[in-house]
């Protein structure tokens, strides 16, 4: 894991509890957080905008978490313990990156829809993300990718 959230002993419900704050006291109109095996999303409108937020969660019969590091298979406790920290760790930096994205709107630096760009959900449900990723590597791998500066006139002046 990242090492802000590294080590984190706030309960999942409590950071849950502090996006829906978040959110909240940036104005958003409708919140929604949804929890099944290996991912949870999070959906908030806000500015008009639809915004997603997929996280994949960790799960709890990965090696990680049954066996140490030197392969010896865990005490079940041992184990559930290790994966619930883990989810608390991945709960704690989504919180810190959406924190972190107002923080960037606040001071101007960026717009809220520059911010949020990649999980503004587009009408098809897809988000921008999920849109042009797969083009942008495309890109890269067939090597069309436009000019660094745009063609332009060169002012003499």
């Amino acid at each position: 894991m990242g090492k802000y959230a590294a080590g984190t002993k706030v309960a999942v419900s409590k950071t849950e509890a502090e996006i829906k704050d978040l959110l909240r006291s940036r104005g958003a109109t409708r919140t929604a957080f949804a929890e099944e095996e290996g991912r949870a999303v999070v959906l908030f409108d806000l500015q008009d905008r639809r915004v997603k937020f997929t996280m994949p969660l960790p799960l709890p019969v990965h090696r990680n978490f049954t066996h140490d590091r030197r392969g010896k298979q865990r005490p079940q406790a041992a184990a559930t313990r290790a994966w619930q920290q883990a989810c608390r760790e991945k709960w704690r930096a989504l919180y810190l990156t959406m924190k972190a994205k107002f923080v960037s709107v606040d001071n101007q630096v960026e717009t809220f829809e520059e911010a949020f760009l990649a999980h503004i959900v587009t009408p098809s449900g897809k988000t921008v993300g999920q849109h042009a990723l797969p083009a942008v590597a495309e890109a890269y791998r067939t090597g069309t990718m436009p000019p660094l500066l745009p063609a332009g006139e060169v002012d003499r002046g």
